[in-house]
Formats: structure tokens, sequence, C-alpha cells
């Protein structure tokens, strides 16, 4: 597999991940997410990847105004990024182990469409299509996305024009990505998402990425990244393997050992990481052409 020469760079900027308390970069309020797009476009990303959270509590949240706040604050800097909105949310199920019919806090599980309102409403270049269920971390948290709900998403995203970043947190989830494909519920170019050492899903594993690689459709555009750590080694990974980089603080907040990092730090670091293998950085229009994307309006 040759190494990418131009690589497109996407910021995920926050995320749903229990980290407000741990930083004090990650953003929490509509204006604050806007801001930190601004920025890490600013730093070389093409693309940047958006959940939202409570600003009261800085909780994950689905609302579709605060979506909608952050996308018109972004588009109204007049910032050239491509907008890729999780449609992730809404997925969560938490079981009593005991009991294991009964939810517990921290459940938000609704059908596939009910989580497409802000996409809906929105129509971002891209949006997230999390491609399976996994057991998400120890205990009794589960992600679920099963096969129906997964059709019934792909086919309203198709018919909304949306590009779909399949969200891969295992072998059998790209499995199934693909039959996705073969169904006519996915559009070319397929665009994937190869997460890594998420626990349980697939290890921030070399060879796993290898693998998970080689199973990828012809002429697919895809990236990976790993937590913590290993968000800088994952990047430089990914361009060897062809790939593309996904950086930002929903994935690690360091920059170095006790070195609390921004969005737009993690970004430039990324960049300096791809020059230094003799790649380049895509531009947001060249990476609109490679993910089959409308151009900018």
């Amino acid at each position: 597999m040759p190494v990418n020469q131009d690589v497109i760079i996407t910021c995920a900027l926050t995320g749903a991940g229990d980290t407000v308390g741990r930083s004090p970069h990650v953003p929490v309020t509509p204006e604050q997410i806007a801001a930190s797009a601004v920025e890490a476009a600013g730093a070389g990303a093409a693309v940047v990847h958006i959940h939202v959270r409570e600003p009261e509590t800085g909780a994950p949240s689905r609302d579709p105004r605060l979506y909608r706040e952050v996308v018109e604050r972004i588009r109204e800097t007049g910032t050239d990024v491509i907008i890729n909105l999780t449609a992730g949310m809404g997925g969560d199920l938490v079981i009593d182990p005991e009991a294991p019919l009964r939810q517990l806090p921290g459940t938000d599980l609704v059908s596939g469409l009910d989580r497409l309102p802000h996409v809906e409403d929105l129509l971002p270049d891209i949006c997230t299509l999390d491609c399976g269920s996994l057991n998400f971390g120890d205990g009794s948290n589960l992600y679920v996305s099963t096969p129906d709900m997964l059709r019934t998403g792909a086919k309203r995203i198709q018919e909304l024009g949306v590009r779909p970043e399949l969200e891969i947190f295992d072998t059998g989830q790209l499995w199934f990505a693909k039959q996705l494909l073969a169904e006519g519920l996915l559009d070319d170019p397929t665009v994937f998402q190869l997460c890594m050492g998420i626990p349980w899903g697939a290890p921030a594993d070399p060879g796993v990425l290898q693998a998970m690689v080689n199973m990828l459709p012809q002429g697919s555009q895809w990236a990976s990244f790993a937590l913590g750590r290993m968000q800088m080694p994952w990047a430089a990974q990914s361009i060897l393997l062809g790939g593309h980089v996904r950086v930002g603080l929903e994935d690690n907040l360091y920059l170095g050992k006790g070195v609390k990092a921004t969005n737009g730090q993690l970004v430039e670091r990324a960049v300096r990481i791809t020059e230094s293998l003799g790649s380049r950085v895509a531009t947001p229009d060249e990476a609109r052409e490679k993910l089959g994307l409308r151009p900018r309006a």
C-alpha cells in the first residue's frame, strides 16, 4: 500500500466523553466549539467533526438547536472547512447486570431515524454512521446500532444527499458496511473511519489496521485514529498505509506528558507529521473532490 501523498486532516473537536473536567481546552458551548473549529481549520484541518454538549454541564447532547448554533457560527466566519456532524448519539444502553432488561441512568437509546434530525435540518457535508454494536468499555455500557437501524439510517442519509462517514470499531462492522454498499444503501466513494483502541473494539495494533485496510472496498477513502498517546503515532501509521488522519480533543487531551493541548495544536502536530513523511496536507477543496462532496457553496 503506497504512502498517501495528499492527506486530509480531520479534527474531532469535543466528542461525548467525560473529558470536560480533565482539560480546560475541551470546548463546551456552541461558541467555544465553533471557535475551536475555526482554530483547527486555520491550523490545517480540512474537516471538523462535531459533537455538541449541554452548555451548563458539559454533558453530551443531541439537541438540534445546539448543532444549528455551532454550524451557523462557523459559517458566519467564512471559514473554508468541511462540516462533519456526528449522528452516533442515541445509541447508548446501560443495563443492570443483575436484571438486564432494566435500563440504568446514562441510557439514551433511540431509533436510527431519531438520530438524524440535526442532519435533516442542516444538511452537512458529512455525517457519521456507526456501523455496529459494541461492548463500550468495562461495566455494562453498550453501544447499540443494529442492522435494521443501520439500513434505515443509511437510506435516509442517502436520500438527504449527505455523505456518510462509516465509523468502524471492529472487523465485523466493516463486513456489514460492505453489505450496505452491496445493497445499494451507500454511494461511491465510500468514506471510512477506522476507530482503533476503543475498549472493546479493534485494538490499536498495526497488524489489525493493515487487515482492516485490506478489507476496504476498492476506491474507498479512509482515515483511522487511535486514543490518547497513540494519536500521533497513528497519524503516521495511517499515512504510511495510504490513509488520511484524524486528531483532536475527542480522542486525546495531550501534546506530551503533562502538556494539555488545544485542537489547533494537535492539528499543527499532524501537519508536521504529514510533511515529515514527504506528503502534503489537502485543502478543503481537494478534500471535497476526494470525498465526493458538493463544491463549497
